[in-house]
């Protein structure tokens, strides 16, 4: 089979291999589709009907029995994830519901199952006010609305500072509430420390208030240099994923660019976007984590070489043949990275990964990737301890598709991290089968997990025609990412768009908020 052209660098010097890489930016071209536009928003608006129905203010829909979740703390996980994709898409109605909301969330009592989670919560409550307090000022009927946002923003976190209250400063992530006070909690991991500073950094400088981008600087800080290194980075940059709240040092050197360790290395390079100066050292940590994935992680299924993925790791060095659609926001981030530091050999890598995604969604029944998918790699020994082969019951698949999905893990709970690499793609190439294929990737889901009037569910198996049946659960996160990156990349021109230009004004938060880059005009 042919080798892709990362595999071809791997094996000898890129130089002598790799033609002249592409130019990216220098006014990329981009084009609108309102016919595409007007579906994604129907099915927002359709989505949003059904959570108002049955479900405000409470978290989550349950669209099958027409009732609500609390998973998140009870505020209003959705109205408050559903109010920047909102103003994006100019939706009045909903906004004025969002933005009369808001100002009444009780941020001092909470309904919840097991825990408030400092990293879902920061994520969302935290990090969704900016767009009101620039561009779509204009959307609120008072200057004492756009107030109430930050100010409930600021009590929030006020709320949840306790949580850094710890022997290194490193946060506890899981807290009761009334009064809040952290769990009885030894370790933490690399994600739920590392996903706390753009939103809290963006509270600091919104207020003037340091004491809360402190908080999350510091815990951060046990992550740019790991101790002891032979645990915390088995690679250069590449970490373990448990950190002692104790002492800061690592307990485990395992890791991924999947669910734990993900958004950790999503927000190094996203700090540097939101501030050159002050956050260079984020962008070295990004830059060698990028590096040691691009010469130890890429993998190639045996049938499939033509795909890239990448690899996770465990017992310090030694790969696992394993990803998630999790981690498949990996090209789009290394995309971004690329773009920010006009490194075209990261965006061409970045496009070889969002091309491997893409293979996990049209390759099932469904046309939809599944929670986690494994591979055989083209090179380690078949016989390998790590590198078995598929069960005989999806031999046949994965001659095909180049992955196989493990029992249980065939389900798809909306997730967006394949969408947002399609956008990220688009804006640094303006080739429009990226938004081909989040159009298709849209209608997919639109056909399998639409739940009729009653919004949108997860299925239970992303490999049987029809999806197996729903898991009956409108995650909040399907109005924040999904809809807004099957809207945005599809969308015309705006300040929030990403730039392939290297003038981002706006970065995303994790959960698609849209933050404010320091030192870009209002």
């Amino acid at each position: 089979m042919v080798l892709s052209r990362w595999a071809l660098g791997l094996l000898g010097s890129a130089a002598s291999v790799l033609a002249a890489p592409a130019t990216y930016g220098n006014g990329t071209q981009y084009q609108s589709h309102p016919d595409r536009l007007a579906a994604v928003q129907e099915a927002f608006d359709r989505s949003w009907d059904a959570y108002y129905t049955y479900a405000f203010p409470n978290d989550g829909l349950i669209p099958l029995e027409k009732t609500y979740i609390n998973d998140l703390g009870g505020w209003g996980a959705s109205a408050v994830d559903a109010f920047s994709t909102a103003l994006i898409m100019n939706d009045e109605k909903v906004i004025k519901q969002i933005l009369d909301f808001i100002p009444k969330i009780d941020f001092d009592h909470a309904n919840y199952t097991s825990s408030i989670s400092l990293f879902e919560t920061t994520i969302r409550y935290l990090g969704a006010h900016d767009l009101l307090t620039g561009p779509y000022k204009a959307m609120a009927e008072d200057e004492s609305a756009v107030s109430a946002v930050l100010d409930q923003a600021i009590h929030l976190a006020d709320l949840l500072s306790v949580a850094f209250d710890t022997p290194t400063g490193i946060p506890i992530n899981n807290l009761d509430w009334e009064p809040p006070r952290p769990k009885n909690e030894s370790t933490n991991g690399i994600a739920t420390i590392g996903t706390l500073v753009l939103e809290w950094v963006r509270l600091s400088d919104k207020t003037g208030q340091e004491k809360y981008g402190k908080l999350a600087e510091k815990g951060e800080a046990y992550l740019l240099n790991p101790q002891p290194q032979n645990i915390g980075e088995p690679f250069p940059g590449l970490l373990g994923t448990d950190v002692s709240v104790a002492n800061g040092s690592f307990v485990s050197s395992q890791g991924s660019w999947g669910g734990g360790d993900d958004s950790f290395y999503e927000y190094l390079i996203k700090m540097y976007v939101y501030d050159t100066a002050r956050y260079d050292t984020y962008k070295d940590r990004w830059i060698a984590a990028v590096d040691s994935s691009i010469k130890y992680l890429p993998s190639h299924p045996s049938t499939r070489e033509d795909l890239t993925f990448l690899a996770a790791w465990y017992n310090s060095t030694t790969l696992k043949y394993q990803s998630q659609h999790l981690a498949c926001f990996n090209g789009g981030n290394i995309i971004l990275g690329g773009l920010v530091l006009n490194r075209p050999d990261y965006i061409e890598f970045g496009l070889e990964l969002v091309n491997g995604c893409h293979g996990t969604y049209i390759g099932t029944a469904t046309g939809i990737g599944p929670e986690v998918f494994n591979w055989q790699d083209s090179k380690t020994a078949a016989n390998a301890t790590n590198n078995p082969a598929p069960p005989a019951n999806q031999s046949a698949f994965y001659q095909e598709s180049g992955f196989w999905i493990p029992a249980g893990a065939e389900y798809y709970d909306l997730r967006p991290e394949v969408i947002e690499s399609y956008y990220y793609a688009y804006r640094a190439t303006g080739d429009s089968k990226y938004q081909d294929w989040a159009w298709d990737a849209f209608l997919r889901i639109n056909a399998t997990c639409s739940v009729g009037d009653v919004g949108f569910s997860g299925i239970k198996n992303v490999n049987v025609p029809g999806g197996g049946g729903f898991l009956d659960h409108q995650e909040s996160f399907w109005f924040a990412e999904v809809l807004k990156y099957s809207y945005l990349i599809q969308a015309e021109e705006a300040p929030w768009q990403v730039s392939a230009d290297h003038d981002n004004q706006w970065v995303f938060n994790t959960e698609a908020h849209p933050v404010k880059v320091v030192g870009t005009p209002i």
